[in-house]
């Protein structure tokens, strides 16, 4: 008879290597769509520094603490995430183009859009 234990056990070994092939077939499907293209991995490592800037803002302002400027925070952290936001649109346009919609138009509109944000985050900051 198998104990309760051993049977514990055996499921979290056998969701562990579910997991693990789970995560192994998500690393090899996206491998497989960014590594034809240069501008995906450009957006993606984009996107990572995005991510790295935001944390490092929000640490910042949790060790600084109330002597931090909170307009310049949080236009600072608008910006990462707006931007992230607006690259992530702008990868999905160009992995599954829409149909009406061209790469060159999903291009320009992500720029016209960074370029409010950013309008919008300048102004903010005062």
């Amino acid at each position: 008879m198998v104990s309760k234990v051993a049977k514990r056990k055996a499921e979290a070994a056998s969701s562990a290597s579910k997991f693990s092939e789970t995560i192994s077939a998500s690393w090899n499907a996206y491998y497989k769509q960014v590594s034809a293209d240069q501008r995906l991995q450009l957006i993606d490592s984009f996107l990572v520094a995005l991510v790295v800037g935001g944390v490092i803002q929000f640490l910042f302002a949790c060790v600084v603490g109330d002597s931090f400027p909170l307009n310049a925070f949080l236009a600072g952290f608008c910006a990462c995430v707006g931007q992230f936001v607006l690259l992530v649109s702008l990868r999905m346009q160009w992995v599954e183009p829409f149909p009406k919609v061209s790469r060159d138009r999903a291009f320009l509109e992500f720029v016209g859009g960074s370029l409010v944000l950013h309008f919008l985050c300048l102004h903010f900051v005062n």
